[in-house]
């Protein structure tokens, strides 16, 4: 019999508006920001790189990474790499343990939220494919608190808190120019909000306390660009990828409270995201084993926060990671298991902290038996601070599942 027009069965697509259904109100508990870390205080807080689960196990690689089994906002050109009928979606939830340490003590903390969602689809064959989703820019949470005195005759309690975050929805493109080279392009809708305190209560009466506070709000677009050259050939498969991102300004309210003068101050428009760059390679071994190397810099030197330039310094990062698996058509499940390993070193943007943070990560891949389904699971141990600072050692384990579904293929009757 000949071929009808009639695409995927209605079913599949009552399935995806029951998951996007039952997702939707947990897009909340995306936003949140899933840290307590005392160094969020600086700045945007931590810095999220938006790495998908798979690679984050990989050491955080992602610039030259192409697979059709992983959606990865990181590099939009990737996107084209999605089998020409497949659909896929991607949802990842993360819980961590902290322990920090410096001279006035010791404590530990827990936090858990919904790291990210993401989707992906051809539009024309495997020339053009479409990604979008939800995900991380930037998280605050910290609650810092300590004591002291002025001349042994003022004693005063400081307190620091901030909670907050920015969050991202983005959408986007990649082409397959010819047969080796892809390029695409990524727009975020940035918005969220923070808030820092500081205030400072006396134990003499009649002393007022200080409190300073930041509010911050933001409302914005910006975008990111790049590009994959990639080589299948016997057993063996090449891609180096480069990304890029202008040097812009956040559409964004600010508002600055000080409570010895009761002065309020409002800013407009006060800060940039900076000028990024990165490069990545990766190669594969006949489908068993994958190395992947990534380069990335982001100008936060030159970008200015609350009108100020300087304020930050430059984040570089350097990430190394391996995959293996036995065999990807092996009988015994063990055997199709895959296996990661990887690690990364950032020069953060905090200026006085002069060490890098130093991330070692491992992880599985599990296919399930049936359908084109992963479930990958990363544990991360994350090292911060250095000598006569805060030392911060936090485990991180991040869930996703990766669900890929032939959905655009025509029937025979």
């Amino acid at each position: 019999m000949g071929q009808t027009n009639e695409h995927t069965p209605t079913w599949r697509h009552r399935i995806l508006i029951l998951i996007i259904g039952c997702l939707l109100p947990l897009l909340p508990l995306a936003a949140q920001n899933g840290t307590s870390s005392p160094y969020s205080a600086f700045a945007f807080g931590d810095i999220n790189d938006n790495v998908p689960n798979t690679y984050r196990a990989m050491g955080e690689v992602g610039i030259g990474m192409r697979s059709n089994k992983v959606i990865n906002p990181m590099q939009p050109a990737s996107y084209t790499a999605c089998d020409s009928l497949t659909f896929m979606f991607d949802v990842a939830a993360a819980v961590s343990w902290s322990h920090y340490a410096d001279a006035a003590g010791v404590a530990n903390k827990a936090n858990g939220n919904l790291e990210y969602l993401a989707m992906q689809f051809p539009l024309w064959k495997r020339y053009i494919a479409f990604s979008a989703g939800l995900i991380p820019f930037s998280a605050k949470g910290y609650n810092i608190t300590g004591r002291d005195s002025i001349r042994s005759a003022y004693h005063y309690t400081t307190a620091y808190q901030g909670s907050g975050g920015i969050s991202q929805v983005y959408g986007g493109l990649s082409f397959n120019i010819c047969d080796w080279v892809a390029l695409g392009a990524n727009i975020y809708y940035m918005f969220g909000q923070s808030v820092d305190l500081h205030t400072l209560t006396f134990d003499e009466a009649g002393l007022s306390p200080v409190i300073q506070g930041v509010y911050t709000e933001v409302s914005s677009v910006r975008l990111r660009y790049g590009m994959q050259l990639f080589h299948d050939f016997g057993g063996h498969a090449f891609s180096l990828g480069a990304v890029f991102e202008n040097k812009a300004r956040l559409h964004s309210s600010e508002i600055i409270y000080e409570s010895t003068f009761n002065d309020t101050v409002s800013v407009k428009d006060g800060f940039h995201t900076p000028l990024a760059y990165g490069v990545g390679a990766s190669y594969t071994w006949a489908n068993r084993l994958t190395v992947a190397f990534d380069y990335m810099h982001q100008d936060w030197a030159s970008a200015e926060f609350l009108t100020l330039t300087g304020y930050m310094t430059n984040r570089d990062k350097y990430a190394l990671g391996i995959e293996y698996r036995h065999n990807p058509m092996g009988r015994n499940y063990a055997e199709r298991v895959r296996w990661r390993l990887g690690a990364n070193v950032v020069d953060n943007y905090i200026p006085d902290v002069k060490q890098p943070d130093f991330t070692v990560t491992l992880g599985v891949g599990l296919p399930l038996r049936t359908v084109a389904t992963v479930f990958n699971a990363s544990l991360e141990y994350t090292h911060r601070g250095g000598d006569k600072m805060m030392q911060e050692n936090m485990l991180k384990l991040t869930i996703n599942a990766a669900i890929s579904e032939n959905w655009f293929f025509k029937r025979k009757l």
